[in-house]
């Protein structure tokens, strides 16, 4: 099939700005087939059956979808960074998914997460508290980072002791470092070395607190997570800390890079942030519209489980889709003029940022909940906020659109 367009997911310009490389595969060709081996999905409602449709499409094997960056003799597994999302359930199929998500969800309840209302607020009250004498910070690292980490220490239960300060920096970069493996490409060897070091960091440091929480239990996410149970089932050690590690870096790198993102886009629409000045209880059609607008993932894999078809065009079974949210959250078919950004937007909460179907992110509620209140927060104690750079930062990988740095000023 000739394509029109040659789609890179490296490409630096589609890095910077992909909404008009989006616009025009939509309006060209919406189901394209790249040079890579996969397809693209780009329009909404074409991106929704696809993420909805479990029954035709899933996930696949791993290992194989892997091997399509780096070629056939690829060792997979063999790197600790690929084989622990190899097991996290997002990349799993039923019945390992619904058995693994089923106890998830046990441990992270609507309930646990709405207590959490005043803890967060107290959290963001003090890192301004901090931060305002100074006049200027570095958003990215100075409060976006540190919010979502300090809300899922506190969920699991991790008080100064077991991570202080210097430790949290340590999860926060290995985070950054090892979350890479989600991108869209091959890995420089020495960047999956250090990808593959961050996760054994990980893996050691979950499993030494889940061994404390199995001999002293807490009112705690960590302890729940050790006692969730779904008839003779439970989670093993390994799948704690693999779940552990999920749910730490999903809170750090949508909600962290949804804050920023946010932040950036009030920079660029300056009327937008001053009508949230005005009504600060507008923060939670404002979240909403920052994650449609400026999402902090822009993209999904789904592989063919069958023979199947995306808007008449054939798929065969084991292909895999990219389907584009990012470019879903900007169809006109979908949303009156998508690219304008508008905190009262009535129906920014069909968004496809936390994806759908059986994958549809379990953390969707929390991330809600800790958007809402620091751009709540934000505009109530920092009303004079400006971030807005020339040349914004945008990190590696399209997959999680996000910035490395953000400076703004008050």
């Amino acid at each position: 099939m000739a394509a029109r367009f040659s789609f890179d997911p490296a490409d630096p310009a589609l890095i910077t700005d992909p909404y008009p490389v989006f616009a025009s595969l939509r309006a060209q060709d919406p189901v394209h087939w790249t040079e890579h081996g996969y397809w693209v999905a780009t329009r909404y409602d074409d991106v929704r059956a696809v993420i909805m449709d479990r029954a035709r499409f899933g996930q696949g094997d791993f290992v194989r979808n892997i091997q399509l960056f780096y070629g056939p003799d690829f060792d997979v597994l063999s790197h600790p960074s690929y084989r622990w999302l190899s097991e996290i359930f997002v990349f799993q199929d039923p019945p390992r998914h619904t058995r693994l998500r089923g106890l998830v969800t046990q441990a992270l309840t609507a309930r646990r997460v709405a207590a959490m209302r005043p803890r967060i607020q107290e959290i963001c009250d003090t890192l301004i508290d901090d931060l305002e004498p100074r006049g200027h910070m570095d958003v990215i690292h100075d409060f976006a980072y540190r919010l979502p980490t300090r809300v899922m220490c506190d969920m699991l239960g991790l008080d100064d002791e077991e991570a202080p300060e210097s430790v949290l920096q340590q999860l926060n970069q290995a985070i950054a470092e090892a979350f890479l493996v989600f991108g869209m490409e091959a890995l420089p060897a020495d960047i999956l070395a250090r990808a593959d070091r961050q996760m054994v960091f990980m893996e050691d440091f979950f499993a030494g607190v889940f061994a404390r929480r199995r001999a002293h239990p807490r009112d705690d996410l960590a302890t729940d997570l050790v006692n969730a149970r779904e008839g003779n089932s439970q989670l093993s050690d390994s799948e704690m800390v693999t779940v552990a590690i999920g749910l730490f870096g999903a809170g750090f790198e949508t909600t962290a890079h949804m804050i920023g993102n946010g932040l950036l886009t009030f920079g660029r629409n300056p009327a937008e942030w001053a009508r949230l000045v005005a009504t600060p209880e507008l923060a939670r059609t404002a979240s909403d519209e920052v994650l449609r607008h400026e999402s902090s993932l822009i993209a999904t894999y789904r592989t063919a489980l069958v023979d199947a078809d995306i808007a008449g065009t054939p798929v065969a079974a084991g292909q895999r889709v990219l389907c584009l949210l990012g470019a879903g959250n900007h169809d006109p078919a979908a949303f009156d003029q998508p690219d304008r950004f508008d905190i009262e937007r009535a129906d920014s909460s069909r968004h496809l940022s936390f994806g759908g179907g059986i994958h549809f992110c379990v953390g969707a509620q929390l991330a809600r909940l800790e958007g809402e209140i620091a751009f709540e927060t934000l505009a109530r104690r920092l009303p004079g906020i400006v971030a807005n750079p020339p040349v914004p930062a945008w990190r590696p990988g399209l997959l999680f659109r996000g910035l490395t740095e953000l400076p703004a000023a008050w």
